[in-house]
């Protein structure tokens, strides 16, 4: 497993929550929700600064597929996201990692730990991103490679097959 503090991102198209992990990338904490700044952009400022104020090691962006594991208009939104951002915070890496049902398991667990609905708001994006980023950790430390799919990083090609003899 990489050593380094990786940063979670939960992209909504009001909120963006934060989460980071502890350096030795093991376990996903809450930091911060931003509100979302289509016109100026300053939540991506805010997530820049993080990533540089915590010398993260990648970004971990969440990407709403549907149930059936398409994407819509969601995960098109989140895309555009982690495209930007990747480009503001290079030479950090940001990935996209699959967030079904993140959103909906952080109220739950937000509810049964008896948090009413209207402060649960408040917080949510940043359970959200804990999730998303714990999902992250997991994978790495199971697999041991990087979680995800790399943002502007080029896909594999496939084999080359010998024709002929």
């Amino acid at each position: 497993m990489r050593a380094g503090i990786r940063l979670g991102v939960d992209v909504g198209s009001v909120r963006v929550g934060l989460a980071a992990s502890d350096p030795g990338g093991i376990l996903a904490t809450p930091i911060q929700t931003l509100e979302r700044d289509l016109k100026s952009g300053a939540d991506q400022a805010a997530v820049a600064a993080v990533v540089l104020e915590r010398d993260v090691l990648e970004v971990v962006v969440g990407l709403p597929r549907s149930l059936s594991g398409g994407e819509g208009p969601a995960a098109a939104g989140a895309r555009t996201y982690a495209t930007a951002l990747a480009a503001r915070i290079s030479p950090t890496p940001v990935r996209l990692i699959d967030e079904r049902l993140t959103t909906i398991d952080a109220h739950r667990q937000l509810r049964d730990s008896g948090l009413p609905g209207r402060a649960q708001r408040a917080v949510v994006d940043q359970a959200a991103a804990v999730l998303i980023l714990q999902a992250a950790l997991d994978a790495e430390k199971s697999s041991g490679l990087p979680p995800g799919e790399l943002v502007g990083g080029r896909k594999p090609r496939s084999p080359r097959t010998k024709t002929g003899g």
